[in-house]
């Protein structure tokens, strides 16, 4: 699958969070321009504290860290032009996101720090 030029689709249930317009591919990571939409209100706050929580040092915060990711993928579901992902370790800051994905679950320790 070429991605670049992709649309990836971020939702909460049924409402809209965004979609992804990817314009870089750094394997295992992808990023692009985040487009929000009606249901990114919702859940913005989620994501601002999960991105404070990695500015800081990682072993101090590894459980609160933690704790909110695990909220974000409670709330969100993230789609390939393909359809859903399985799991997927996102992040969103204004108009940038960048996310790494795959099709089954990850494996404990995968996707929870590298790159992030």
């Amino acid at each position: 699958m070429g991605f670049d030029g992709g649309v990836w689709q971020v939702r909460s249930g049924d409402d809209p969070v965004g979609e992804i317009l990817i314009d870089e591919a750094d394997f295992p990571w992808l990023s692009g321009r985040f487009t929000p939409g009606p249901g990114y209100d919702a859940v913005s706050d989620l994501f601002a504290r999960e991105l404070a929580l990695l500015e800081r040092d990682y072993d101090e915060v590894w459980e609160a860290w933690e704790a909110a990711y695990d909220e974000i993928r409670r709330r969100v579901s993230l789609s390939s032009p393909d359809g859903p992902v399985a799991e997927f370790l996102l992040h969103i800051e204004g108009d940038r996101a960048w996310f790494r994905w795959s099709e089954e679950p990850f494996e404990d320790g995968d996707g929870d720090e590298d790159g992030a």
